[in-house]
């Protein structure tokens, strides 16, 4: 850890701190004697479990996948739920989120500059970083300029105050008096939720970067992790983000489980969603490949009487290499031929522009003849 944070004293950030006394305060006395005392309602869980899972998706769809690595498009309908239920998760609007996450991707790890850096401890990736004004959470909205063209993310940032107390009292209030139990509602689906998808959240930024395995990178702390996947609607599969964040999807398997991934693909086939960007298969097994040299190397670098086997290990790596020059280029090939299909693409654009000029002189051309022979007639009359 530099010297910089070691001797950091930074000030607390009381608008946090008294938000988490508050919420968790909430969640572990009032929400189990309320229910020890008056119990609640099978509606009441229900609510809480929907709107927990609607706002979870928010954060992991919405502004995490969407805006923060414009991993697809979404069209208006989605970006407002997105931005009414994320801000519901009371984890700050939009532009603070995504900026901060950026600054986590371009600087993960370095004690400085990343806000959550996991090297700081676990304590301070999960929550530790929200309770103090460190420097490394100071918010530049340099890198979201791109969001502040959005209306939608504008418009959340103006009324983030008055949304967050619509979406985590109002609609509490209003199912409470739907199903007739206010209370239970209001400390279930207001509070209980607000701290389940706070630390749902908070486990990506810490435990998702202490456990698990690192089968694309080791360049950073990030892991894969099914168990918090599961519980973290598929942020788990965090190494595999941190090397190709761009990707809509984190589990790229089938079998692997991430709602949020389905959820976007479901959107797509309503049109609620579009331009899912995903990563070529050859160079998320090119990162795999290049791991399992990786690995294979330093094992036989410490074993004995591993001289055959390291040789077979290169010879495999020059074909490895091969591999990749020529996938190179083919990637080569398929971008002279795009260019290729642009340049005809463009060259039959200017041929129908040419008949378009064409067609306007031989306009011209019959109304002069019109006004030629008009003045003929009016000559010899």
């Amino acid at each position: 850890m530099s010297k910089s944070v070691q001797k950091e004293k930074a000030p607390i950030n009381w608008t946090a701190t008294i938000m988490f006394i508050v919420t968790t305060g909430v969640a572990v006395t009032l929400v189990p004697w309320y229910g020890m005392t008056y119990g609640y309602e099978t509606s009441t869980w229900v609510s809480y479990l929907v709107l927990t899972w609607i706002t979870g998706m928010a954060i992991t769809g919405g502004y995490h996948r969407l805006w923060s690595h414009n991993a697809y498009d979404a069209h208006p309908i989605l970006r407002v739920w997105y931005a009414l239920w994320g801000a519901a998760a009371l984890e700050n609007t939009i532009l603070d989120w995504c900026s901060g996450h950026r600054v986590h991707h371009r600087h993960c790890d370095d004690v400085d500059k990343d806000p959550y850096s996991a090297k700081r401890g676990l304590w301070f990736s999960h929550m530790g970083w929200m309770i103090r004004e460190y420097p490394s959470g100071r918010v530049d909205f340099a890198n979201v300029k791109n969001l502040m063209k959005d209306p939608i993310v504008m418009w959340q940032y103006k009324y983030y105050v008055p949304i967050v107390f619509a979406m985590n009292i109002g609609v509490p209030l209003a199912l409470g008096l739907i199903f007739g139990d206010v209370w239970g509602m209001l400390l279930l689906a207001g509070f209980l939720r607000i701290v389940t998808t706070h630390h749902v959240t908070f486990f990506i930024n810490s435990i998702a970067h202490k456990w698990g395995s690192q089968p694309y990178t080791d360049e950073n702390t990030a892991r894969d992790n099914a168990f918090f996947a599961f519980l973290t609607h598929g942020e788990g599969y965090h190494n595999y983000h941190h090397i190709f964040q761009t990707d809509y999807r984190n589990g790229i398997r089938w079998f692997h489980w991430d709602p949020t991934k389905w959820f976007i693909k479901g959107c797509s086939y309503v049109g609620l969603t579009s331009n899912l960007r995903t990563v070529p298969d050859f160079k998320i097994r090119r990162a795999m490949v290049k791991m399992q040299f990786k690995r294979a190397q330093e094992k036989l670098a410490k074993a004995e009487n591993s001289e055959k086997w390291t040789e077979l290990l290169e010879k495999e790596y020059e074909k490895y290499h091969a591999m990749l020059n020529e996938w190179a280029e083919a990637q080569s090939e398929k971008l002279d031929e795009t260019r290729k299909q642009l340049k005809e693409k463009w060259e039959k654009n200017a041929i129908r522009q040419q008949y378009h000029e064409l067609e306007e002189q031989l306009h011209e051309q019959s109304q002069r003849i019109k006004s030629l022979m008009a003045e003929y007639k009016a000559s010899v009359a």
